[in-house]
């Protein structure tokens, strides 16, 4: 469960439809001693030497519950076997240091009930992948065992029987009784009632379970199998009966079958599939085949843009907005990476690679994996869940297609864990298994360490154990500099002519968000409105302003510097309303000219017969954007270009003898390498590509 968005507001039926919920109210009272939620010491080793993955804190946060009877509900053994496994949410922390288990939602001591409840399917099905793969990788029968009993525990969650069959109830109390309808209200609510997130992740763990345990227990293997078809039968006649179907979101065509709408989620449904396809053979994957090309097909359809356009090469996450993304549970690359691989269709993995090698070059120098890019960065908090995601699918993206660069930016964005981050502090802690639960948009750290944050900080550490050479570039971690994308909010420009400021009590649209405080109105009734904004000492820059499209607007806004025009926006290029939430779209419209080098004031002038253009923002883009790192010895530099050609620059780099420069294309083809001398390092970027330079 998501801890730390800063936004709430904004993504309420984003975080309604995914079970995401914000940091945890203390106790009305305190917990009574003796209970599940005392603090007590790791329950297990630190981590073995030379490795990161210490599976203390998740082990703590771990519980076994004998659930009452309940009917539609049943597990693996439970007459035999009558406690499952299960998961606390949250942990908070005591003046000591130490730490305590807390639910979601109030918690009423005389019934010793949450609102939402102790355990949650999304953090058991996540943290019984984490043992999975540490089992997997390491062989420690400690974390076969503890699997078991959490997808014991998850298949108790699901309904097995009646018309919600394959459906998952979301939370449960400690007692092991069910909530299907928590306070606050998630959608669907009965939890159970409807295809979910936790849906998805039920998936997800039920396929990887089955890899696992397939030559190692075969008659649970084959209950996992069981299970995972009960749940994608749920998929099928709740998502997949539209297949084919298509919603108009403000003029762009967006797939009608994905699991609540998000490529996030059917993502995460969409590793477990490929997980079970390939361990299961030819015959029995049969039956899942199908509905993994179509559940992959949809979410490669969100992918769009390049290295100048929105959005950037990215696979947007939510079927309905044209205008946002978000770091936590950005898996698509992943998906349709494994995807790609277990059905032999490459297209699959070439829609990763922009993710890859165009998106995240500029997400990384822009300022790393925020909570919500909207499309201005209006949620810049940041947590486990996105740069585990990010990482995740950079890996995958190698696998798919051997290329090194994806594994080489991995370690980048791995290095938020140990300091590259708003914060410039460690997130993960190695001696304890503890990964904090997130960094606020003005850079605090946010010191709780519940089961999400644990679960993808393990699942991170897990892959740099198994990817030596990632873990070693994620250990330069200490940021030298930052220069990426640099919002100018509109609001806070200078205002001419029949221009006004609004600051609406509330910023979220309905499928994104105005940045900073509100934005500017420019023109109207036939006079023009003008913005202009200071730009000195921008350099050579990509202008891409942000303005509220509107279906009927004749609203023009004209950008220009030194007296040349760098481009036009039309407010009314944008189709109609359709299936999209609200009218109209908070859109980027990249300028065909660039910045000059030595311009000092950017104007917008809006001119329209009748209502205004509403500017929420200018983003500027740098010609060559940057993002350079120290550490242990060493540095890293990564150079991302936006220019219509190879760019040559310097970057000052630490570290001690030759540097290792190497160009890639957009693609994430190698295009050069050479070793250089001296601190500061010149670079050839190639056009819309990036380069790595290493010492």
């Amino acid at each position: 469960m998501k801890h730390t968005p800063t936004v709430a507001a904004a993504l309420a039926t984003l975080t309604a439809l995914a079970g995401l919920v914000a940091a945890p109210p203390a106790p009305a009272a305190p917990a009574p001693q003796g209970t599940a939620r005392e603090a007590a010491p790791p329950a297990a080793p630190p981590a073995a030497a030379g490795r990161l993955t210490n599976l203390a804190h998740l082990d703590w946060l771990g519980d076994d519950v004998a659930p009452p009877a309940q009917a539609g509900h049943t597990t693996y053994r439970l007459d035999s076997e009558p406690e499952i496994g299960m998961l606390w949410t949250y942990a908070e922390p005591n003046p000591d240091g130490s730490y305590r288990h807390v639910g979601g939602g109030a918690y009423d001591e005389a019934t010793d009930t949450w609102g939402q409840g102790a355990f949650n399917a999304d953090d058991v099905s996540r943290a019984a992948v984490v043992y999975l793969r540490h089992w997997r990788a390491t062989g420690a029968t400690t974390s076969r065992d503890r699997a078991y009993d959490l997808l014991r525990g998850l298949t108790y969650l699901q309904t097995a029987s009646g018309p919600d069959a394959g459906n998952v109830v979301l939370w449960m109390q400690p007692d092991g009784t069910l909530n299907p309808s928590a306070e606050p209200v998630e959608l669907p609510d009965p939890s159970d009632s409807d295809a979910s997130y936790w849906v998805a992740r039920t998936l997800w763990a039920l396929g990887e379970g089955y890899a696992a345990f397939a030559r190692t227990d075969p008659a649970f293997a084959a209950f996992l199998r069981d299970r995972l078809l009960l749940s994608l039968d749920a998929v099928q006649r709740q998502v997949l009966d539209r297949y084919g179907d298509y919603l108009d979101i403000d003029g762009q065509r967006t797939p009608a079958w994905l699991i609540a709408d998000g490529a996030d989620a059917t993502s995460e449904a969409i590793l477990g599939l490929a997980a079970y396809v390939k361990a299961a053979g030819p015959g029995p994957a049969a039956a899942v085949r199908p509905a993994l090309a179509r559940l992959a097909r949809g979410v490669a359809m969100l992918g769009g843009g390049d290295a100048r356009t929105w959005p950037f090469g990215g696979l947007r996450p939510w079927a309905l907005s044209r205008s946002i993304w978000h770091g936590w549970g950005s898996q698509m690359p992943a998906a349709l990476s494994r995807a790609s691989q277990v059905l032999d269709k490459p297209a699959l993995a070439g829609v990763a690679t922009a993710d890859s090698f165009v998106f995240d070059p500029w997400l990384l120098t822009s300022g790393g994996p925020d909570n919500g890019r909207m499309p201005t960065r209006g949620d810049a908090s940041q947590i486990a869940y996105g740069a585990d995601s990010r990482l995740q699918s950079l890996l995958a993206t190698h696998d798919a297609t051997g290329k090194a660069a994806a594994r080489d930016l991995g370690g980048i964005v791995a290095a938020w864990y140990f300091g590259a981050n708003p914060a410039g502090k460690a997130m993960y802690d190695a001696t304890t298994g503890r990964t904090f639960d997130g960094i606020s948009a003005t850079g605090e750290v946010n010191r709780n360490s519940g089961a999400e944050s644990t679960i993808h900080g393990l699942l991170s550490m897990i892959a740099l154990d198994t990817h030596p050479r990632v873990a070693a570039a994620a250990r330069v971690a200490r940021i030298d500099v930052r220069r990426g994308t640099r919002t100018l909010q509109a609001e806070d420009a200078a205002l001419s002519g029949r221009a006004s400021v609004r600051r609406p009590a509330d910023l979220w649209t309905g499928e994104s968000l105005y940045g900073g405080t509100g934005y500017a109105t420019l023109g109207r009734d036939g006079g023009a409105g003008r913005a202009t904004f200071d730009v000195s000492r921008l350099g050579r820059s990509l202008v891409i302003p942000v303005l509220d499209l509107e279906p009927g607007s004749r609203a023009v806004t004209t950008l220009s510097a030194r007296g040349r025009v760098l481009g036009v926006a039309r407010s009314g290029r944008i189709g109609s309303q359709g299936d999209s939430p609200a009218p109209g779209a908070l859109l980027p419209v990249t300028m065909r000219r660039l910045l000059p080098a030595d311009a000092r004031r950017l104007t917008a002038r809006t001119t329209t017969p009748s209502g205004p253009a509403r500017l929420d923002a200018v983003m500027i883009e740098p010609v060559v954007s940057r993002l350079v790192l120290r550490g242990a010895g060493h540095g890293t530099a990564l150079l991302s270009s936006v220019s219509g050609r190879a760019e040559r620059t310097a970057v000052r780099l630490a570290g001690s003898g030759r540097a290792t420069v190497r160009s890639f294309d957009r693609r994430g083809r190698l295009v050069a390498q050479q070793r250089s001398r001296g601190r500061v390092v010149t670079v050839s970027v190639p056009a819309g590509g990036f380069a790595l330079v290493t010492r």
